[in-house]
């Protein structure tokens, strides 16, 4: 099978391949299998089968972030969230002065 790029996906593809340090080729191969084989042991799979779960599958975007870490005390974005979504609103319909 041959598959042509487009010059952005082949420039971009060897750009990210040398800072990798590996060929477009190989990356190019491992993104296809990452996302097609995977996928498909994934839809073809029911819950527990050969062992793996949901987590397992997942277990490369799954994480923790504590905000704690990037703003001093925590920035506490699920704390008041509807009225902070009111107010964001509320200034979107009636912009204060200099908007």
């Amino acid at each position: 099978m041959t598959i042509t790029l487009t010059p952005d996906i082949e420039s971009a593809l060897a750009q990210y391949a040398r800072k990798i340090g590996t060929t477009p080729e190989l990356l190019a191969l491992k993104v296809l299998e990452e996302r097609l084989l995977v996928s498909q042991e994934a839809i073809g799979a029911t819950p527990g089968e050969n062992g793996r779960t949901l987590f397992d599958f997942l277990s490369g975007h799954l994480g923790v972030l504590s905000s704690s870490e990037y703003v001093p005390g925590g920035a506490q974005l699920s704390e008041n969230s509807g009225k902070k979504f009111a107010a964001l609103m509320q200034q979107k319909r009636w912009p204060g002065p200099g908007r």
